[in-house]
């Protein structure tokens, strides 16, 4: 394994590479965060509807679901850190792009092509911290700290979308401009080149082009669904499931596939997966409601919606610190069962539909400490006992999870929500949505687990 610390400790060079790394998470957290606390000033001058609304979160969800496996498979054949400055730039670039959007088309296409970026530079983020930091307690730190910032800036998010957004809701696009410029010197100067020579024959790319157009497709099925008629729905998913079986199929008969397809055997890969996509489906349907209940319905401005969300972010303290225990005590699995217990109390907590701070503090309390214990242990989940040369695959399929998660979560809410005059009873039947999602994440997590050598295996 190609490492740059040793078992024992992390030297201040590999505390340096965390940094930057964290700092690209944070900046990809608070991107994320700001856009949803944003949303109803950019519907005010844009004069976007609620089904439209949801696209400038979906075009970013739909891309970065769609292409982040060939970003994982990039990161292996191209080179990680070659990716993740490249891509960067590339971010940098279409965030800076939608701060000038006069038109909505616009800012989807700028969410879009940011999506795409954040699809190559994720896994290849990832894979540099499970290959540089050894398998064990110093990877699971390295793990934990990188899930904890990421929490860190969805949180701090909020805050700085609702600043933001009472100045001008264009800031929300300029701030990532500003935090990209930051992050790329030090990105160029710390992130050690890629040692391992490049794998050969090259892309396998009737798999790369079925499978993303397949990723682009179903997602596509899922966010479009509240604005089209059933056939469409129905032909759209059809012709998404066609193509991921054309992809199996050339997986099996090519040399160099982009999936090995045995790795889909791990099963607490697949769980964690399965419990990526509930996690973050559940919460982004619920900030779409929260967003939208205490500033369109109780006259709430962004600044006292993201200092309410903000609460959310007692996980950023958390993650590092509690979780880690956690895990060492009770295991990955445990703590992430916990974590959707917590998430489903939380969603229930909230069905009051309080008017008041104080009514709705026990809600984003619990949804905060639901997220410390999940987000990190699933993390680790995914990517533990994976090989070094899988690793960027790995990377990509959980985010692809987390994202299809995202975008499966926010169609669903948003069908709720479109189809009936936004009125109290119509968000609370929306949080049914989310509520489910965590019931189904308590069931998977509880599923048995086969023993292994390993405590910590979720």
């Amino acid at each position: 394994m190609s490492s740059t610390v040793t078992p024992e400790r992390l030297t201040g060079r590999s505390w340096a590479v965390l940094f930057v790394l964290c700092g690209a998470i944070f900046l990809e957290g608070i991107d994320v965060s700001m856009m949803g606390v944003a949303l109803p000033s950019i519907r005010a001058e844009l004069g976007l509807a609620t089904g439209e609304l949801q696209w400038i979160v979906s075009a970013y969800a739909l891309s970065y679901g769609g292409f982040v496996l060939l970003g994982g498979r990039a990161a292996d054949l191209l080179g990680r850190r070659r990716m993740f400055v490249t891509w960067l730039v590339v971010f940098l670039l279409f965030s800076g792009l939608g701060g000038f959007a006069t038109e909505g088309w616009v800012l989807i296409l700028a969410r879009f092509v940011t999506g795409i970026a954040a699809a190559f530079m994720t896994p290849a983020r990832l894979s540099i911290i499970t290959t540089t930091y050894p398998e064990g307690p110093q990877r699971n730190k390295a793990l934990l700290v990188y899930a904890g910032t990421a929490a860190g800036g969805f949180s701090l998010g909020m805050v700085t979308g609702g600043l933001l957004s009472a100045i001008d809701w264009r800031w929300v696009f300029f701030a990532p401009v500003i935090v990209s410029a930051a992050i790329l010197p030090g990105a160029i100067a710390l992130i050690p080149r890629d040692t391992r020579a490049p794998e050969r024959g090259g892309f396998d790319l009737a798999g790369a082009l079925t499978l993303t157009a397949s990723m682009l497709l179903l997602v596509a099925t899922v966010v479009r669904a509240p604005d089209v008629p059933p056939t469409v729905t129905a032909a759209t998913a059809s012709v998404g499931l066609v193509l991921l079986a054309a992809f199996v199929l050339i997986e099996r008969r090519v040399s160099t596939p982009l999936i090995r397809l045995g790795l889909l055997r791990n099963g607490a890969l697949v769980r964690a997966n399965l419990g990526a996509i509930l996690l973050v489906g559940s919460f982004v349907g619920f900030q779409f409601i929260a967003v939208l209940y205490l500033q369109e319905l109780r006259g709430w401005s962004e600044l006292e919606t993201g200092l309410a969300l903000m609460v959310i972010g007692i996980d950023a303290v958390l993650a590092p610190t509690l979780t880690p225990w956690l895990v060492n005590r009770f295991g990955n699995g445990r703590v992430v069962l916990g974590g959707f217990v917590l998430a489903a109390l939380a969603y229930t907590a909230f069905l009051p539909l309080g008017q008041t701070f104080a009514a709705i503090l026990p809600a984003f309390l619990l949804l905060g400490l639901a997220f410390a214990l999940a987000y990190g242990p699933l993390t680790i989940a995914a990517t533990d006992r994976v090989p070094e040369h899988e690793q960027g695959l790995a990377s990509g399929v959980l985010t692809t999870s987390f994202q299809f998660g995202s975008a499966l979560g926010l169609a669903a809410t948003a069908a709720v929500l479109t189809a009936n005059e936004l009125t109290t009873n119509t968000f609370r039947t929306g949080l049914a949505v989310p509520l489910a999602a965590a019931v189904l994440g308590i069931l998977v997590a509880g599923l048995p687990r086969r023993r292994s050598g390993q405590h910590g295996a979720a």
